[in-house]
């Protein structure tokens, strides 16, 4: 009689066999879902008094001290110390508004407007405290009269007073607000009785896989809503006033049973709405075909302009992000086509528990982390962000809720995981996004 083999039907193939190497494990595609709500939690957590909740921020008037003139007057040249008509001013950075007495004995260096040339050097003589100044000068690009044109920029370089003269009048400024909220984030999930005493494979416990997977779910939708999320308006009522138009209101939509829904503004949805394109506060940057190295060293000149104490900052990218700064050591990167090389380390382990690179640029390093949230449409973004400038806002502590569903002998388990958090922004000119087109 010959053999019994190993058959591939009957009772043998579809119940004795067992094909399983490991029956009770379970691969995961990530693990490392939330790397961005990972490092702000463990920065800055902050317990809120109420769901919707206001900070405080300043910017620091000497920083950028200008104006810029809006009518055409002659200075006499310095020889003669003559004083000069009124002169509009507009346009005023740093400085008291509306042109007042504090402004007297100020020395200011007059640029064109497209600041390619020192046309004088000026010293204010008086402000009437509307929008005109009076000067003479110190020194002129010829020797001679400066005639001011409409738009011409003057930066402040520092101020001199007379002998024997009281002291200016003084100025200050006031703090500034912002605001944000925290929402409800509940994830739940449920199994039958007869579900939870089945002795299966793959996992021994299905409302343990469920739990672990329902865990990762409540943490990527977290991090969704700390990146992409809104709150109202961003013209109009709710915001967080980092733009021109927010009204502070506990600002909500009414949900499905009837109750208010509070939302958070994630930093990239703040970053679009209310981020400037260019100049010297620009946050949102385009890298296009035409990107060059002279384009990286002045975008990365903007990002670490606010030096971070260890020179790092983290970036948390998209895979199509990362990919691209990968390809700029290749021969048709940047670095191939410019002659320059860029200088990616290998991929490490954060203390964290996320992986990263380091990317080296002119004016710092970039703590490159890939970042699961960042797909589709945002596979290519790059969130640069400053830490000091914002922080994990909570309202209640996070919990697991176990077995929520008890009425009339009810035969299952009903889990949830329960959180009710947020994120707090401040000074967004801090914070850098790239959108990388390529």
């Amino acid at each position: 009689m010959a053999a019994k083999n190993l058959l591939g039907s009957g009772v043998l193939y579809t119940d004795r066999r067992d094909f399983y190497i490991d029956p009770q494990v379970v691969k995961e595609l990530w693990t490392d879902v939330a790397p961005f709500t990972t490092v702000i939690s463990n920065r800055e957590t902050r317990q809120t008094n109420d769901p919707v909740f206001k900070m405080f921020e300043h910017r620091n008037p000497w920083v950028k001290q200008s104006f810029q003139f809006s009518t055409a007057v002659i200075i006499g040249d310095p020889d003669t110390g003559g004083t000069s008509d009124v002169i509009g001013v507009d346009e005023i950075n740093g400085l008291e508004a509306g042109a007042t007495a504090a402004w007297q004995g100020l020395i200011v260096e007059a640029w064109n407007n497209a600041e390619t040339s020192r046309l004088a050097v000026l010293l204010i003589v008086d402000a009437d405290g509307g929008s005109d100044v009076t000067c003479k000068a110190l020194w002129t690009l010829d020797d001679g009269a400066y005639t001011t044109t409409d738009n011409d920029i003057c930066h402040v370089i520092g101020n001199a007073q007379g002998e024997g003269e009281t002291s200016p009048e003084a100025w200050s400024d006031e703090l500034s607000v912002v605001w944000n909220s925290c929402q409800i984030f509940k994830t739940p999930l449920e199994i039958t009785g007869t579900l939870l005493q089945a002795s299966l494979r793959g996992e021994s416990s299905e409302l343990a896989r469920l739990r672990s997977m329902k865990n990762q779910e409540h943490k990527m939708q977290k991090e969704k809503a700390f990146l992409f999320g809104v709150r109202g308006d961003a013209a109009g009522v709710g915001g967080t006033n980092l733009g021109a138009g927010d009204t502070f209101d506990d600002f909500g939509r009414t949900g499905a049973g009837g109750g208010k829904v509070r939302t958070t503004y994630g930093i990239v949805a703040a970053l679009n709405s209310y981020g400037d394109t260019s100049g010297d506060d620009q946050s949102v940057f385009s890298i296009g075909a035409t990107y060059g190295y002279d384009n990286f060293v002045d975008d990365m000149e903007k990002v670490f302009q606010y030096v971070p104490t260890n020179g790092v900052k983290r970036a948390f990218c998209g895979a199509g992000a990362l990919g691209y700064w990968s390809k700029m050591s290749g021969a048709t990167g940047m670095g191939g086509t410019s002659g320059w090389t860029i200088n990616i380390s290998d991929m490490k382990r954060d203390t964290l528990g996320f992986n990263y690179k380091v990317l080296e640029t002119p004016h710092g390093m970039l703590q490159l982390i890939p970042t699961p949230a960042l797909r589709g449409p945002c596979n290519k973004y790059m969130l640069v962000v400053d830490e000091d400038n914002l922080f994990h806002a909570q309202y209640r502590s996070p919990m697991f809720q176990a077995n929520i569903k008890t009425d009339n002998g009810y035969d299952g388990v009903k889990d949830q995981y329960f959180s009710d958090e947020g994120i707090g922004i401040s000074l967004i000119e801090s914070h850098n996004l790239f959108k990388i087109t390529v």
